[in-house]
Parts: structure tokens; sequence; C-alpha cells
């Protein structure tokens, strides 16, 4: 049975209700409150959950929405310690989580300020965890909190200071259908996605 951890923030009482109708015997859904959701970005929200990321492990964000065939080549794609999902589009926009990769597809930055020259991929919010890599993100985010500025991060932020260890390396998924919701206008695009996901 997979465990899954979702942390919670903005109306989290519906959010736990919905997830507590899930029956799967496949999995097992545990949910954690972030109390600090307001006030802190997402890396408060890994903070959270520092004690469950033992082991190999997975991080989707909330509005990210992948395929069973996107969860398989994440789980099965990569040697990396720590391995970064990115697609690739021929231009990234401002509010892109924009990827610099290097050689063998080694993630060299990651970062929306990232400029256009040194951009080759984007991030969709889906990272995998394996050996050390699960110990050098949990303690990174343990040291980042304790700084006086580790409310206001990012945990790609985190992944950014690590990349420069060498561990931290990139699937890509191009040409596979995701969806990230942002606007009321997406949710229309993700629905659709789903439909046919679920369609088969």
């Amino acid at each position: 049975m997979k465990r899954v951890d979702v942390v919670t923030g903005f109306m989290t009482d519906m959010v736990e209700d919905h997830l507590a109708q899930i029956e799967d015997p496949r999995i097992e859904v545990r949910c954690h409150f972030n109390p600090f959701f307001k006030v802190a970005d997402n890396l408060g929200s890994c903070w959270i959950v520092r004690e469950e990321m033992k082991g190999d492990f997975l991080i989707l964000n909330g509005d990210t929405l992948v395929s069973e065939d996107i969860v398989r080549r994440v789980q099965q794609g990569a040697d990396w310690p720590i391995a970064v999902t990115v697609d690739v589009k021929p231009g990234y926009d401002s509010d892109d989580m924009k990827v610099s990769r290097g050689e063998n597809g080694r993630l060299a930055r990651i970062g929306k300020t990232l400029t256009a020259e040194v951009s080759n991929a984007e991030s969709i919010g889906f990272l995998a965890f394996r050996g050390e890599g699960a110990d050098l993100f949990r303690e990174t985010v343990r040291q980042t909190m304790r700084t006086p500025d580790g409310v206001n991060h990012w945990y790609l932020k985190v992944i950014d200071m690590i990349a420069d260890s060498g561990k931290v390396g990139t699937v890509s998924i191009e040409g596979m259908d995701w969806a990230e919701v942002d606007f009321l206008n997406d949710i229309e695009i993700a629905t659709a996605l789903t439909d046919r996901w679920v369609q088969g």
C-alpha cells in the first residue's frame, strides 16, 4: 500500500472532507494542516511534513495534474538522487518555474527569474527523491526554515541551493499531457484532460 501525505491550508475542511471519501485499497491518505499557509510559502508545507520525508518519495504541487504515464516515467526514468520533472516549450514567461539543464540532464539552476538565454525547460511541480536525495532535501529544508527569510521561500529554492552538489537531475515529459490550475479558465482545460484520462 502506498501512503499519500496531503498538506492542506486554504479551505482545509473542504479538502479533508473530499479526501476522506476516497476508497482505494492501494493507498492510505493522511492530511497534515499547515497553520502558517497564509504567511509562509510552500517551503513551509514541506517543513510541516519533514518527518514523513524518509525513504524514497515524490512531491506533487497541489495545482498540478499529471497522468499515470507521467508518474511511471518519473519513478523509472532517472537515477538522480533528486529528479525534477520538466517540460520543454518554445518560450517561457515570467510565471514559469524555469530550469537550466546541463549535460546529461543535470539541473544547473531553477527559478522564476532565470533569463531566457539560460532557460531550456520548465518545472511542472513534480519531483522524485531517492536514497541520499531524501535526506539531503529534508535537511536543507530544515536549515532553510531556520533562517530569517525561510518562510518566504518556495521549496524549489532549496532545490536550486542543492543543484551545485551535482545530485539534482531532470526527467523530461516533453509531449506528454499535464496541466496546472492557476486561474478559473484553467479548470475547463484540466477537466477535459482528466476526463480523457478516465475514459482511457
